[in-house]
């Protein structure tokens, strides 16, 4: 117990220094403004929003981008294949991260440009700043959500309706989307599996043709899915394919 208090002294004193240099002038004051009234906040409180920012990306990475449609269409793959964990999951995550990046690259270019830079240089308030970030998060989402899940939510928390996209509130739109994106990814996996269940058939016929009944079908299709989805340069036409059904 001394020994970790000893360590935790020693971190406080050896952070001292940084934490002095990161209260400096330079970083900008967080002011929001209501009804008239302007308030800055304190860099403690702002480093508090930005760790409580940061425990809700999962939950934003999740229900506001197209990282949803692309891992499960990348799950869907590997299950067609039929080649266990293989790729693993870390893999399935990662290349859905980084082509999640790809697709919402010019998003986070326009949030960037319109909001970001602005607040960064005094130009505009929180509240501001908030505002033209959201606008091209929106736009996004509504290209990708169909107007029926829309008005299925809509009906669901009691609304009567908006009189243009735009006024959709994210937490009408937010669910809405989520819902057409699981939509879309299942109906991508479908023409997915198509080719490799006829594989299975086929090698599934000529056992049973051939007398060989105790023998797995899917031991044999297993090597000629594997020959064909290489042969036909299958990821990258899967990772193509993702990408390009976000811009369709």
């Amino acid at each position: 117990m001394r020994r970790m208090a000893a360590i935790c002294v020693a971190c406080a004193l050896w952070l001292t220094p940084f934490l002095v240099e990161a209260a400096a002038p330079g970083i900008p004051a967080l002011t929001v403004q209501s009804s008239g009234a302007t308030q800055s906040y304190s860099l403690s409180l702002q480093i508090l929003a930005l760790m409580t920012a940061i425990t809700l990306l999962p939950a934003a990475l999740l229900m506001m981008t197209g990282f949803t449609r692309i891992v499960i269409v990348l799950a869907l793959l590997r299950q067609a294949l039929g080649a266990g964990q293989a790729p693993p999951n870390q893999v399935l995550v990662g290349l859905s991260l980084f082509l999640t990046l790809f697709v919402m690259s010019p998003v986070i270019d326009r949030i960037n440009d319109d909001a970001v830079q602005p607040y960064m240089k005094g130009a505009i308030d929180a509240t501001a700043a908030l505002e033209r970030g959201v606008a091209p998060l929106k736009q996004f989402m509504l290209e990708q959500t169909r107007e029926s899940d829309i008005a299925t939510f809509v009906r669901i928390s009691g609304g009567s309706g908006y009189a243009t996209p735009q006024d959709v509130p994210l937490k009408i739109l937010a669910p809405a989307f989520a819902t057409s994106e699981l939509k879309s990814a299942f109906q991508i996996g479908f023409l997915i599996f198509i080719p490799f269940v006829i594989i299975d058939l086929v090698v599934a016929s000529v056992l049973m043709s051939m007398g060989m009944m105790m023998l797995s079908p899917v031991l044999i299709s297993l090597p000629f899915k594997i020959m064909l989805f290489v042969l036909v340069d299958g990821w990258a036409l899967v990772m193509g394919t993702l990408a390009a059904s976000f811009y369709r």
